[in-house]
């Protein structure tokens, strides 16, 4: 159940003299008693050609439609200011947002994913893992380390739903498990921020079902030692990752509208044939029938994370 996710102006014709100079056979025959044509410059087509908007200024909200001035929307962390549409952000972007100016200490960026399955689909895994590095930046679909909110020093983790939708493999599952044993080494609140469309990586197969059963003993494992876990939902958490540690929250924070379950609608509603409630897997809903605990606008989130770990004494 993986929901896949990823502009020249013409030259001046070259048959044009760039320093207007006559051609050669203006100028072959010296007795020629008819005079040469002035200098002219080449004609500016730039100009006749239809201006079109430079890339990177307007955006269209996905939910109103409203043509958005992209550095508004930024400026906004990513939310559209006529609806509060919550537009997609990177993992390093989350960091910037909710970890204090150059606090976040990576960690486990050495492990790295291989094929193991030597599976292919569309193209080989190993392929696809290339593509994804270098398309994104990430090394995986997920940041682990520690950093700062608000001055309380926390251990952090965010996935990036723009890697193979954010699916958890093994280093998905091994970065995790680490960075839980070092919060319930270091008694430093847990807080996951979750952006995973995919599950459980299917292109490593059992090995990527297994991360479920680990990350949540490590999280088993925090709790008894009396850890705070935070975790935050955002739009998409889906399959293995929403049934497994994204669930396991202390504290179980969403954001608005964030599309929250297993299986997609489409899919449910073909196996068990029946028309289901608007809204079903929004945060919204789920909210109302206890699934989640609050719903937290994108700039209340560092806010409400530091004073839950305030409240929690931890």
């Amino acid at each position: 159940m993986e929901m896949d996710t990823a502009v020249e102006n013409p030259a001046v014709d070259s048959a044009v003299k760039s320093n207007g100079q006559p051609s050669s056979a203006a100028t072959s025959t010296p007795s020629d008693s008819t005079p040469s044509p002035p200098n002219r410059p080449a004609p500016n087509t730039a100009g006749n050609r239809k201006r079109g908007v430079p890339e990177g200024v307007w955006r269209k909200c996905d939910s109103c439609g409203a043509s958005l001035f992209y550095k508004e929307v930024q400026q906004q962390l990513n939310v559209c200011p006529q609806c509060d549409h919550h537009f997609y952000v990177s993992a390093w972007e989350r960091v910037a947002q909710v970890l204090d100016d150059g606090t976040f200490e990576p960690m486990n960026e050495q492990l790295r994913p291989t094929d193991p399955l030597e599976f292919s689909d569309r193209r080989p895994y190993a392929d696809r893992l290339v593509g994804e590095q270098k398309r994104t930046g990430l090394t995986d679909a997920v940041l682990t380390g520690t950093g700062m909110i608000r001055a309380r020093r926390v251990a952090f983790a965010v996935t990036d739903s723009a890697f193979i939708m954010g699916s958890m493999g093994s280093v998905v599952g091994e970065r995790l498990t680490r960075l839980i044993e070092r919060a319930t080494e270091q008694n430093l609140a847990l807080i996951i921020i979750s952006a995973s469309g995919g599950g459980a990586r299917m292109h490593e197969g059992i090995l990527s079902l297994m991360q479920m059963a680990k990350v949540s003993a490590a999280l088993s494992r925090y709790h008894a030692a009396g850890g705070l876990f935070i975790s935050v939902l955002t739009n998409p958490t889906m399959g293995g990752v929403a049934a497994s540690f994204a669930s396991l929250g202390d504290l179980v924070f969403a954001e608005p509208k964030a599309l929250i379950g297993f299986a997609g609608p489409r899919t449910i509603k073909a196996t068990i044939g029946i028309e289901l409630p608007e809204g079903f897997q929004t945060s919204e809903f789920l909210l109302e029938h206890g699934y989640i605990d609050r719903i937290v606008h994108r700039k209340s989130l560092k806010t409400e994370i530091a004073t839950a770990i305030d409240y929690c004494g931890k």
